[in-house]
């Protein structure tokens, strides 16, 4: 796909990983709408980026807003040519320690934001698989706790597990509408998220830059070429 003037949602594009996109796919013209909670952080960003770059105020797990926020930039674009499904969190610990908030939060933000947003979005895709014989891509952002269990993080695993099947299925589903599905898997990436977790990360991260660029070479893909997963990790964790 050639990203110049595509129509491209961000979901989680305050910050990390989705921040880092909106700015590399700005950059290769593409016309990027950011959905986060923080509206005032997502016009700061409009003021870095320019006008490419189109703040919509969302809670991805709220289902109103997630159907309000699709219908305007469907209205105000005409299409939806990519869906990243990038927002989502973790809070660690002991399955016996962890309170049934802390739980919820990272499946309604994980697995229920991820499924909203993608129902949003399918029909207008499906519509444009009829007019032009290609629908669109949806890339889901994932984690490496999607394919390893470890101690501590089951919730999170739970979550991630969860978006693995959601993703395998609908690649399977919307492939004949010409709708293409990834799931990407990164281990430990440079961002905040170490920090509301709970955890101290990995002392030698990959950077959200090269995540990226990884997932801008799937959208940048032929037509007829489909990469549904792509596991990264940073080389030396451990540095």
């Amino acid at each position: 796909m050639d990203l110049q003037d595509k129509v491209v949602v961000v979901t989680g594009a305050s910050s990390g990983l989705g921040l880092i996109m909106s700015q590399m796919l700005v950059d290769e013209g593409a016309q990027v709408y950011g959905l986060a909670r923080r509206l005032n952080r997502l016009n700061e960003i409009q003021d870095d980026l320019g006008t490419a770059f189109h703040p919509i105020p969302c809670d991805v797990r709220n289902e109103s807003e997630v159907n309000d926020a699709f219908a305007a930039i469907t209205n105000e674009a005409g299409r939806i040519d990519v869906l990243i499904n990038n927002a989502g969190l973790g809070q660690f610990g002991a399955v016996d320690e962890l309170t049934l908030d802390e739980w919820e939060v990272q499946m309604e933000t994980n697995l229920r934001g991820v499924f909203l947003c993608t129902r949003a979005a399918v029909p207008t895709m499906k519509q444009q698989n009829q007019e032009s014989g290609f629908g669109g891509h949806i890339v889901n952002i994932a984690s490496i706790a999607g394919l390893i269990g470890n101690p501590k993080i089951g919730a999170y695993n739970a979550s991630k597990f969860g978006l693995r099947g959601f993703s395998e299925s609908l690649m399977k589903e919307l492939r004949d509408d010409g709708i293409k599905v990834t799931c990407v898997y990164p281990g430990s990436i440079e961002t905040h998220f170490a920090d509301v977790a709970g955890s101290s990360g990995s002392p030698n991260p990959m950077q959200p830059e090269d995540v990226s660029a990884t997932v801008l070479h799937v959208l940048e893909g032929p037509d007829n070429y489909l990469i549904s997963e792509v596991v990264m990790r940073p080389l030396r964790p451990r540095g």
